[in-house]
């Protein structure tokens, strides 16, 4: 420890270094937003033709490699990341603050994990708190000043390898998944949209039933704060039970109550959501509708059905003058499915099942690693844990 010294975090990065001009006339834009960055995984960049599509005010920051993004608003939501690759033509939203480090005496991959520690994140969130805003808020110079305990650059290298090590070991099981997640569906279509192993036919033992024949809506409501309130960022078709028991919230005599396979419609920012309970129980907000699903029908199929038709339920939505928009209850209920006989769905469960177990080893794996790189990255960036005690 004696070669570490102590800086402030302004002294060794710059930022907000680059700003887009519309005089550049770029022909096109990659955008990322605040919310499609995560933990350091992208969910999405915006493709922006100039010209075509208009050009959103926040899309002004230019990054280099090796910037850091972190988000000036709700620090505790995590929204930050690494630039590792990117595409041409990229920008963020002027709600990251870009950080450059000086590569001759830090290095990024070192910095990056500093800011993602616990301890820092909650010294940040805290700071935000306190700011004028209507919500949690930072300033780029709140963390242009915080302080930063510092090894000798090739120290700091190896350091952030290490810990690189393992969460390109979580993003590799996340593609792969992502990989065999489009595989399921690609097979499913085949089977159960194009009809291709019956000659692109359906077959005449296949049932078309409405909704209404199998769908229950749920009244139930509680109050109960040990039950967990699920957010609209968790309902969707791929529903991760590893998230439900985090979002717990204040009781809410309106929540509703959805139970194990109960299949859930609403709205997102003007986007229709849905998806399968997967726990045993919990809660969603007064703006979903829950159905119970009978028996006669595998949820594991409806779900699948629901994903590759999409465009089938787009005229679900209907506007309203409190929410802008909801789901049209009586519209889905006319809805109609497609229900394969018994021994065909065991056919393609076999198939299925095999590529869900893939998943969710892989899941098992990233929750391990997870937990080893939040136990590791205080350790190593305090210098409790020599790097001579780590071999990966």
């Amino acid at each position: 420890m004696d070669d570490w010294k102590n800086c402030r975090l302004g002294n060794i990065c710059k930022t907000n270094q680059q700003t887009y001009s519309v005089s550049e006339k770029w022909d096109f834009i990659n955008y990322l937003d605040t919310g499609n960055l995560t933990n350091n995984h992208i969910n999405q960049f915006q493709h922006i033709v100039v010209g075509q599509n208009p050009l959103p005010s926040r899309a002004r920051r230019k990054v280099v490699l090796d910037d850091i993004l972190y988000s000036t608003v709700r620090p505790n939501q995590r929204h930050y990341g690494i630039i590792k690759e990117m595409p041409p033509n990229m920008l963020v939203s002027t709600g990251f603050t870009v950080i450059t480090v000086n590569q001759s005496i830090a290095d990024s991959n070192f910095v990056y994990y500093f800011l993602t520690q616990n301890e820092i994140v909650d010294t940040l969130h805290t700071l935000g708190e306190q700011s004028v805003s209507t919500y949690p808020a930072i300033k780029p110079s709140d963390i242009e000043d915080l302080d930063i305990m510092l090894p000798p650059l090739d120290k700091q290298i190896e350091i952030g390898r290490m810990l690189r090590v393992l969460d390109d070991k979580i993003e590799t099981n996340t593609k792969i998944n992502h990989i065999l997640e489009q595989m399921a569906e690609a097979i499913f279509k085949s089977w159960f949209v194009d009809f291709e192993p019956w000659g692109g036919i359906m077959p005449n033992d296949w049932r078309e039933v409405e909704f209404s024949t199998f769908l229950t809506q749920r009244v139930e409501k509680s109050n109960d704060p040990k039950i967990p309130l699920f957010s609209v960022t968790d309902v969707g078709i791929y529903l991760r039970d590893e998230k439900f028991n985090k979002n717990l919230s204040k009781p809410n005599t309106k929540n509703k109550v959805a139970h194990e396979t109960d299949i859930i419609f609403g709205m997102s920012r003007k986007i229709l959501n849905w998806g399968i309970m997967r726990s045993a129980i919990g809660c969603v907000s007064s703006a979903y509708n829950v159905f119970a699903v009978d028996q006669c029908i595998n949820s594991k199929y409806l779900e699948s059905f629901i994903k590759v038709y999409s465009a089938y339920f787009s005229d679900l939505i209907r506007p309203t003058t409190r929410e802008g928009q909801s789901v049209d209850k009586g519209a889905l209920m006319l809805k109609s499915i497609y229900l394969p006989p018994d021994k065909v769905l065991c056919k393609y469960y076999i198939i299925e099942d095999s590529l869900t177990a893939q998943i969710k080893a892989n899941q098992a794996e990233n929750a391990n690693l997870s937990s080893l790189r939040d136990t590791l990255l205080p350790r190593l960036m305090s210098g409790e844990l020599p790097l001579t005690a780590m071999v990966l």
